[in-house]
């Protein structure tokens, strides 16, 4: 059981390496190919990955219960609409890096770890720690140091646009999750939303972009580590990790990949932010972290 306890954070400390990592390897991929051409083949490869899995789980969960037409509408319905959420914030995310370094677009995009109790308290009511509260007022002014001009104004560029935009799409996309994970086991849900963030990307690769083969194959590398890594691997330590690791800390641990992909970014890429930037970059991650610590009464549940 101990050995549990201590495999669980680092399954989730590996998932954020992984992710932290992939940041690096989408800017590199951006040298070769546009947007959708290297998410739809990357998602597509994730999908291929976790299908064997999805195939097995669903089988036997078919054999243990037989779905009712209206339990597999509801299964369909949930797939579809984490999927369009994860075809909207993956593309926005990918197009950032035109614009911005992995670092910057990490920790915007993390910002989605503090809308996510909003979006929870303004749809479904749910009640916030005064924490969470604290957190995004702190997370505001974090964005405001990572994005302010050369002057005192906020600088908000296409990249720190799309890259916004983003975190809400991830934040509607766990929130997502969290609605039809009760309904859909976590492997196919996983898969089924590759797959369809996977075709859109790859229907909007050929209207809107010109893919060439000399091209994928030079990306190829980068493809296939946000593809098998990020999207198969990670995954899988997240649902792993996440059964023997208290709430609190696995969100806490998850939260890394932001720092990772400043770090990774410096050492892979030599890519260089000023201080003021990382002083924001500081106080976003200090205010995601103070947005993860659970109230009294959520203590107690626990």
């Amino acid at each position: 059981m101990k050995s549990k306890k201590i495999l669980g954070p680092v399954l989730l400390l590996s998932a954020a390496m992984i992710w932290g990592l992939s940041f690096v390897f989408q800017k590199e991929g951006m040298d070769y190919v546009d947007t959708f051409t290297f998410n739809g083949i990357r998602t597509m490869v994730g999908a291929v990955v976790l299908l064997p899995i999805a195939i097995f789980r669903k089988r036997k969960a078919e054999l243990a219960a037989p779905k009712t037409k209206e339990q597999k509408k509801k299964e369909l319905r949930g797939i579809l609409i984490v999927g369009m959420c994860l075809f909207v914030g993956s593309n926005l995310q990918q197009a950032a890096f035109k614009d911005l370094a992995p670092g910057k677009v990490g920790f915007i995009t993390a910002l989605y770890m503090l809308l996510v109790p909003v979006f929870g308290f303004l749809i479904f009511r749910r009640r916030l720690a005064v924490t969470v509260w604290i957190g995004v007022g702190i997370g505001l002014v974090g964005l405001y140091l990572l994005c302010v001009g050369t002057g005192v104004d906020l600088s908000f560029g296409k990249g720190e646009i799309l890259t916004l935009i983003c975190a809400f799409a991830f934040a509607f996309h766990i929130i997502a999750i969290d609605y039809f994970a009760s309904d859909v086991d976590s492997a196919v849900l996983s898969c089924g939303q590759f797959l369809i963030a996977g075709g859109l990307s790859c229907v909007c690769m050929f209207i809107f972009e010109k893919p060439e083969w000399s091209n994928i194959l030079q990306a190829g590398i980068p493809i296939l580590y946000a593809g098998i890594m990020s999207c198969g691997v990670a995954f899988t330590f997240q649902i792993i990790g996440q059964k023997y690791t208290e709430p609190t800390l696995a969100s806490m641990l998850l939260c890394l990949e932001s720092v990772f992909s400043v770090i990774f970014s410096l050492i892979i890429l030599h890519t260089q932010m000023l201080p003021r930037e990382y002083i924001g970059c500081a106080v976003m991650f200090g205010a995601i972290l103070l947005a993860q610590i659970p109230s009294k009464s959520e203590k107690q549940n626990q």
